[in-house]
């Protein structure tokens, strides 16, 4: 079971700006965001680290540690196999896939 990748783009906020007839001193030109821009604006940059479910890291891990759950298609990787090269996390273009350094035990 593979999903699509679909590279969704949201629109950034524009900022309202003090119009140039106006400008006549040092008075700050941009305004900031009412409540509801702010919000839009904060999901906008949070949805850039969720998973697309390309595939990408699953086709060029070495190990072959990623997979995808047949039910959910969640990416699933395994630890135990991982070897922490960190290519996953190079070729991710969501920026999703993190490394961690493990706690010794």
């Amino acid at each position: 079971m593979t999903r699509e990748c679909k590279k969704e783009t949201l629109r950034k906020v524009k900022h309202k700006t003090l119009p140039v007839k106006m400008r006549k001193s040092f008075i700050p030109v941009e305004y900031g965001f009412q409540k509801e821009e702010a919000l839009q604006e904060a999901n906008r940059c949070l949805s850039l680290r969720e998973c697309q479910y390309c595939d990408i890291c699953g086709l060029l891990c070495p190990d072959l540690c990623i997979t995808r759950d047949e039910k959910t298609g969640e990416v699933l990787i395994d630890l135990n196999y991982c070897k922490g090269c960190g290519i996953c996390a190079a070729v991710c273009p969501k920026g999703a896939i993190e490394m961690v350094l493990e706690e010794e035990r």
